[in-house]
């Protein structure tokens, strides 16, 4: 079975994407998917600098990170 997820992107970033996918041999579609199961793996979850408008605005400028799979608390 699968889900459908309506993306968008900025130009550039799906420019990035699909010069990124192509370089794979891969379709966007299938690199997106390696992409968001790698991220989402546990241990998975790419680190996110300073300034990233991905990142938590909770968490951004912190040293509090997302809490640990289970225990409820951030982690510091």
């Amino acid at each position: 079975m699968t889900k459908h997820v309506n993306l968008r992107l900025p130009d550039d970033v799906h420019a990035l994407a699909v010069a990124a996918a192509a370089t794979d041999d891969r379709s966007l579609n299938s690199w997106m998917i390696s992409i968001v199961r790698r991220a989402a793996e546990p241990g998975g979850t790419p680190n996110r600098p300073d300034g990233d408008p991905a990142a938590s605005a909770r968490h951004a400028g912190t040293n509090i990170h997302p809490a640990p799979e289970g225990t409820g608390h951030p982690a510091r």
